[in-house]
């Protein structure tokens, strides 16, 4: 366990997931002269139609009446929005830090739960409200909020552009993303040590994980920062360890559990969404710049998708510990139940856990709405750049850590399960 007393840590403001949900901006690049930023630039029509996102279509169907939701109580109603969503109970992730526009209400005494799929993200807190954000292909990041529950009532659903103000800060050229960061509370839920802001993905160091989280599930992994607490005594500042129902009642919950290989592919994803939106964003703005095209907007769109397939295909991903990750069972078959299997029973959602967290590394979220939304013309820049990336004869040192037998793999699956990597290649 890090020592607060050595780790380097600083202070930084508190975030929130769904004006809460946990997830941090990847690193962006640097604006191109004169672009405009997000959600604000009308180019992007953020609020000027209307939206695709999976919780979009649903909360349609709820009020059309041809989809219900159980309103007897809090746990109930949550419990059958994240059935109607196809969001697995599994998932839940618990978070003791008052990181949330919920934040008066939240403490390690009653921390907020966490649950998501490829494209939908779900935030409860007991006495509270429930928070989605739903991943829209062409706009990122879209934010709803329920209001409290009238039991008997379906409650009334809203967007909340209040949520922009965090998760489209001006730091994110105002472009739309989930937020994660690591904040060590005290038993107020208050953040004492917060850091790895500005970092997501599966790149990010596991020491610098989880702070504010609780881990369950990994009794052999403990170089990180979840299941700590900051409580000030006489003798001065102390490290205090909780375990899942210590300080709260599991029972207001729908799981017992806040298991480590959710939270291992929440990290990843979030990093992967927040790249994707972000590259969606700025290649827009680009063509809107450069109506004509031209090198620059080649030599454009070649860097960003260079990046984009380094991640898809896991490039710098920070290695699972010695004796590997075990791994909700409940969770792994609800994870497996999305496969798409190709020849010989393979699939991007086949896990390993034995030094990284996939068999095959080529990202599933190539199936997400983050991915599938990219401009055309960015997508066939990746589509050429994922095609020599799993060339077995290319020689491209950015892929070199891929051996040809797992190329070759990837290739086969994506040929079988996913649209043609480009047109020009076959």
């Amino acid at each position: 366990m890090p020592s607060l007393k050595t780790a380097h840590v600083r202070w930084i403001r508190s975030s929130v997931l769904a004006c809460g949900l946990i997830g941090l901006p990847a690193p962006t690049t640097p604006a191109v002269a004169g672009e405009p930023t997000g959600v604000h630039d009308p180019i992007h029509r953020y609020n000027d139609q209307p939206t695709l996102d999976p919780f979009a279509r649903f909360k349609a169907d709820l009020e059309a009446g041809r989809a219900t939701l159980d309103v007897d109580d809090e746990l109930s109603l949550l419990t059958s929005l994240l059935r109607a969503l196809d969001v697995p109970v599994s998932s839940q992730m618990i978070v003791t830090s008052a990181s949330s526009f919920q934040k008066t209400i939240i403490s390690p005494r009653r921390p907020r739960a966490l649950y998501f799929n490829d494209d939908t993200y779900v935030g409860f807190v007991p006495g509270g409200q429930i928070e989605v954000i739903s991943i829209d292909p062409e706009r990122g990041g879209v934010f709803y909020i329920f209001n409290r529950l009238d039991p008997g009532k379906t409650p009334r659903i809203r967007r909340s552009e209040n949520c922009l103000s965090c998760h489209a800060t001006p730091e994110m050229n105002e472009i739309p993303q989930l937020v994660i960061e690591s904040i060590v509370p005290g038993m107020s839920g208050g953040g004492e040590k917060a850091f790895r802001r500005g970092l997501s993905g599966h790149g990010v160091p596991l020491d610098q994980r989880f702070g504010g989280w609780l881990v369950t599930n990994a009794s052999d992994f403990s170089r990180h920062w979840g299941n700590i607490l900051i409580e000030y005594t006489k003798d001065g500042v102390q490290e205090k360890t909780m375990k899942a129902g210590e300080l709260f009642d599991l029972r207001r919950y729908p799981a017992s559990t806040s298991d480590l290989l959710p939270q291992l592919l929440h990290e990843h994803q979030v990093g992967f969404v927040n790249r994707a939106v972000d590259a969606t964003y700025r290649t827009r703005s680009l063509l809107h710049q450069n109506p004509e095209g031209g090198e620059v907007v080649d030599r454009e769109l070649e860097t960003t998708a260079r990046g984009l397939v380094r991640y898809l295909l896991f490039a710098d991903e920070a290695p699972l510990p010695p004796g590997g990750v075990k791994g909700s069972e409940t969770f792994k078959a609800d994870f497996l139940a999305r496969r798409k299997v190709a020849s010989g029973g393979r699939s991007l959602r086949d896990l390993e856990l034995n030094g990284r967290l996939m068999r095959y590394r080529c990202s599933y979220m190539i199936e997400s709405n983050a991915f599938t939304g990219l401009p055309p013309q960015l997508r066939r820049a990746v589509d050429r750049e994922l095609e020599k990336a799993l060339d077995p004869t290319s020689p491209s040192p950015d892929y070199a850590y891929l051996p040809i037998d797992e190329k070759q793999a990837v290739r086969t699956i994506l040929r079988e399960t996913f649209p043609p990597l480009n047109d020009a290649a076959h």
